[in-house]
């Protein structure tokens, strides 16, 4: 019998409604592997590509055709400073390698920066929104407010910056945690270690071109920084939000965001929702949670929403290798759980997340006219569901 517990329940395609579902494209990458992969509606696989590593996190197509990948460099690479790297989890959620692929996975550009994780926003022109981290001094990481007591790395905490490069590479843009966040309003919840402060999971430049969007996890809060300033001009904080992930601005101005749910405050039950926030009133305006039973959708780590042109949203349950779709009034109209299980290659994290893993950390969903390239391999003008 098999003993993988998701596996047992069905992987592959598990259902679709192509009447509700916006059709289209889905990609998605294993966190345990060095491939990319698109499927179609009816789960497919129609196209892949071979990474230049093992996935820090989640891949995009840009309105070229592109892939914008981040991928992590050899467990066996060191920092600049000769040091490994910073703490084992870096060893997940690492992504210093930023790569733009063509369709043939042959590398177009590349930036290298090793403290560069979860989270690289490409332009499409070279230029890159990205995190990264810098070690604080002891006097320094010792200000951090919250956390679990002496669970630093050898005293020191990484603090989060947030870095805009041009296309050579050149620094044009920096926000850094050290200098711009107060720390009494934003302390990290008792349930974290103190090694990264405060572990932003995802970058966004909004629309005007004036403002940054940024999830920070462990203190549970979505901020929007004005560029010209470095200020702090919005916040979502952990009244509404519980270790958050991919807050990304709607065509309406609003703000959505996967909401994880783990700690969640003055609640005992763990689920997990999407919620659109307007941003003037800070309300919620939509939800999702599983219609059935709140806890039949629940990831403690991870996670996308996306919202699709038709007004349907693409979710990623992460830790169970879950995608799926749903309507305006929260109809399941798409499902597809990730079938590429593997352990972890790396010692680091296999030990975190032993036995094999479908995880992922974000998903895309793209229309026939995002991917002309892939239209003439399949050698199709057009057709249904694409």
């Amino acid at each position: 019998m098999e003993q993988n517990t998701l596996k047992r329940r069905g992987v592959g395609l598990i259902g679709v409604d192509k009447a509700r579902s916006f059709g289209g494209y889905t990609l998605f990458c294993p966190l345990t592997s060095d491939v990319a992969h698109l499927v179609d509606i009816d789960g497919k696989e129609v196209h892949t590509w071979k990474l230049p590593g093992r996935v820090g996190r989640h891949a995009r197509i840009l309105p070229n055709g592109n892939l914008a990948v981040n991928t992590l460099r050899s467990c066996q690479q060191t920092t600049e400073d000769g040091g490994p790297f910073p703490f084992p989890f870096f060893n997940k959620y690492g992504g210093g390698i930023m790569s733009e692929l063509d369709a043939d996975s042959k590398v177009v550009r590349q930036f290298v920066d090793p403290m560069g994780h979860h989270d690289q926003y490409h332009f499409g022109d070279g230029r890159m929104l990205y995190a990264s981290l810098e070690p604080l001094s002891r006097e320094d990481s010792a200000k951090v407010l919250g956390g679990v007591p002496g669970s630093e790395i050898d005293g020191i905490t990484y603090a989060d910056m947030i870095n805009e490069v041009d296309e050579n590479g050149k620094l044009v843009w920096q926000w850094k945690v050290s200098e711009r966040l107060p720390r009494d309003e934003f302390p990290l919840q008792p349930h974290y270690t103190r090694e990264h402060y405060p572990l932003i999971n995802s970058v966004l430049p909004l629309r005007d071109g004036k403002h940054i969007l940024a999830s920070l996890r462990s203190v549970s809060a979505v901020i929007i920084i004005e560029k010209s300033t470095g200020n702090i001009v919005w916040k979502l904080g952990s009244d509404v939000l519980a270790q958050q992930h991919n807050a990304t601005e709607l065509d309406n101005g609003n703000i959505l965001i996967f909401d994880n749910g783990a700690f969640r405050n003055g609640e005992s039950i763990t689920y997990t929702r999407a919620i659109e926030v307007d941003r003037a009133t800070k309300k919620i305006v939509w939800e999702y949670r599983d219609r059935s039973q709140m806890i039949s959708f629940f990831t403690p780590f991870m996670g996308s929403a996306q919202r699709l042109p038709n007004g349907n949203t693409l979710l990623c349950e992460s830790g169970f290798g879950r995608l799926f779709e749903v309507t305006q009034d929260g109809t399941i109209c798409w499902e597809y759980v990730n079938p590429h299980f593997a352990p972890y290659p790396d010692e680091a994290t296999a030990t975190i997340f032993p036995g094999e893993s479908n995880a992922l950390f974000r998903a895309y969903r793209y229309g026939a006219e995002d991917i002309p390239w892939l239209q003439k391999k399949l050698g199709r003008s057009w057709w249904p569901w694409s």
